[in-house]
C-alpha cells in the first residue's frame, strides 16, 4: 500500500504491533490469490468472502460482513457533504479499515458497522428496528456455533445429544437484543447500538471470533477465546437429550463466579437415574457448586445456581453468588437482591420442618421448590421472588415436573473435619431439626459448640 494510504487507513494500521501488521494487511492478498478467484482483479468480490468463511459461517452472516464493507468509506466526506455511495465489490483499504473496527475498534467505531450489517438489503438508514438487530444476531452466533463445531472448540459437549440449537440460538439472541435501551421510538440510533456494544460486550467477543477465524487472522498467537466450558464424566450414550444447548451455555457460563471453572460433571438425570428425590438429594452433596436444571410438563426450562455445597438440613444456606434463571421460553438470570438471604435450602426426611429442595422467597413461596415427593414443585412470586426479584419461571405456579438435570460446576468441597478424625459435632447438631426450630423462635443455643465426648 506504500505512501499511497490514506490518514484514515494509516491511523488504524498503527493499532497493530509491528509483528502483525504483516499479516493484517495480507489479507487481502490472501483472499484474492484463494481458489475460483478471478485473475486480475483488484477488489474483492462476495464469492472470494463466501470461498474463505463459507464452511464457518451461514451464507447470510456472510453476506452481511461483505455488505458491510462494501458501505465503508475510506476517506470520509466533509461536514456538509454527502457520503460516498456503496461500492461494487471491497478495496484493500475498506477492508484494512473493517479489520481494524472489528479487531482492535472501540463501542463507537463498532456501532455504524454492525447497524450496516443489521440492515436488510441495500437499505442505509441512520437507524435500524429491533427485529433486524436480533436477525443479524441469529446469524452471528449461528456462525460462532459452526465455528465451535468446525474448530475442535466444543470443550468435549455432544450438539447432537444436547437440545434444539437453533431454538437456543433465537433465545440467546432475543436475550442480547433484550438489553438495548428503550429509545422512546421503534428504531436505535447509533448512539444507543454503541451504549448496547458498550455493555453487551458479547456482540463484540462474537465479532471477533467470527473474523478472526474467518479469515485467519490470529493475532499475536492468542487462540479462539473459550466459550463452553469443559465438560467431563459424562455418559452421552445414555443420553437422548440435555436440557442445554451449545448457545446456552454459551450464556450462563459467563453468569457463573469465576471460581467455578472446574468441568461440568453430570451427577443427576432423569434420564439416567429415575424420578428419585433421594438419588438426587445424594448427586447434590458433597459435589461442591451445582447448576439445577427442570422442564416442567408446559414445556418450560429453568434453574438454579448453588454457590455452595448443598447440606441436608433444616435451614437456608449459601450466599449472595447463587441465582436462578429461565432457558425456555426466555434466557433470563436473576440475582440476589440482598433483601434476605434466603439462597438455598435443602430437607429431607424430618416431620415439622418442609421436606424439598428450595431457593429464595420463604417456606410455602419459593422462588423455586422442588418437593421430596419428586413429581411436583411451585414458583410463586407475588409478583416477584424477594431473594432473587424473579417472577414465576415454571409455566404454572404449580408445576409437574417433566425432568431435571444436575451439574456439578465447581471444585469438591474438602472432606468435613469430623469425617477425618478431627473435632466431633455440637451435641444439638445430632437433631437440626430442633435446633432449626429453637433458632426460628429466637431461642440462644446454649449447646453450640460443645462437643460430644470422644470415644474410646
Amino acid at each position: 500500500m506504500g505512501g499511497t494510504q490514506s490518514a484514515v487507513v494509516q491511523k488504524r494500521l498503527a493499532r497493530f504491533r509491528p509483528n502483525e501488521l504483516p499479516l493484517v494487511e495480507g489479507v487481502f492478498d490472501r483472499l484474492l490469490a484463494g481458489p475460483g478467484a478471478p485473475s486480475g482483479t483488484a477488489a474483492l468480490t462476495l464469492e472470494m468472502l463466501q470461498s474463505s468463511m463459507g464452511s464457518l459461517a451461514p451464507d447470510s452472516m456472510v453476506r452481511r460482513l461483505y455488505r458491510c464493507m462494501c458501505r465503508i468509506d475510506p476517506a470520509p466526506a466533509a461536514a456538509g457533504q454527502s457520503s460516498a455511495a456503496a461500492s461494487s465489490a471491497v478495496s484493500r483499504e475498506q477492508l484494512v479499515i473493517f479489520l481494524a473496527d472489528i479487531l482492535r475498534g472501540t463501542a463507537e467505531e463498532r456501532a455504524p458497522l454492525v447497524m450496516s450489517m443489521s440492515q436488510r438489503g441495500d437499505e442505509a438508514g441512520t437507524s435500524v428496528p429491533c427485529e433486524q438487530l436480533a436477525e443479524f444476531l441469529q446469524d452471528l452466533i449461528s456462525a460462532v456455533v459452526q465455528i465451535l463445531v468446525h474448530r475442535g472448540l466444543l470443550q468435549a459437549w455432544q450438539p447432537e445429544k444436547m437440545g434444539d440449537q437453533s431454538q437456543g440460538v433465537k433465545l440467546l439472541a432475543e436475550q442480547i437484543c433484550s438489553e438495548l435501551r428503550p429509545s422512546g421510538q421503534a428504531d436505535h440510533d447509533v448512539s444507543s447500538v454503541e451504549d448496547w456494544i458498550f455493555r453487551m460486550s458479547q456482540v463484540s467477543l462474537y465479532l471477533e471470533m467470527l473474523v478472526a477465524e474467518g479469515l485467519n487472522v490470529s493475532l499475536g498467537g492468542r487462540p479462539a477465546p473459550t466459550l463452553l466450558p469443559p465438560c467431563k464424566e459424562t455418559p452421552w450414550k445414555d443420553l437422548t437429550s440435555l436440557l442445554v444447548d451449545i448457545p446456552t451455555l454459551m450464556f450462563l457460563a459467563p453468569q457463573l463466579p469465576d471460581s467455578c471453572s472446574a468441568p461440568w460433571r453430570l451427577v443427576f438425570s432423569t434420564q439416567l437415574h429415575g424420578e428419585s428425590f433421594t438419588r438426587m438429594v445424594s448427586g447434590l452433596t458433597k459435589r461442591g457448586p451445582t447448576l439445577l436444571l427442570i422442564k416442567d410438563t408446559k414445556g418450560h426450562v429453568f434453574g438454579a445456581f448453588a454457590s455452595h455445597a448443598w447440606e441436608t438440613k433444616p435451614q437456608f444456606q449459601g450466599d449472595s453468588r447463587c441465582f436462578l434463571f429461565t432457558v425456555f421460553p426466555r434466557l433470563r438470570v436473576y440475582t440476589a437482591t440482598g433483601y434476605n438471604e434466603h439462597y438455598m435450602y435443602l430437607n429431607h426426611g424430618q416431620q415439622t420442618m418442609p421436606n424439598g429442595l428450595g431457593m429464595g422467597g420463604q417456606h410455602g413461596y419459593f422462588g423455586l421448590w422442588l418437593d421430596s415427593d419428586f413429581g411436583r414443585g411451585h414458583s410463586r412470586a407475588r409478583p416477584k421472588c424477594t431473594t432473587y426479584g424473579s417472577p414465576q419461571l415454571s409455566g404454572e405456579e404449580d408445576f409437574t415436573v417433566d425432568s431435571v438435570e444436575v451439574w456439578a460446576v465447581g471444585k469438591p468441597p474438602k472432606p468435613e473435619e469430623d469425617e477425618e478424625g478431627g473435632c466431633k459435632r455440637s451435641i444439638l447438631d445430632a437433631d437440626l431439626e430442633v435446633q432449626a426450630m429453637m433458632e426460628m423462635t429466637g431461642k440462644t443455643l446454649h449447646s453450640q459448640g460443645f462437643r460430644e465426648p470422644e470415644e474410646d
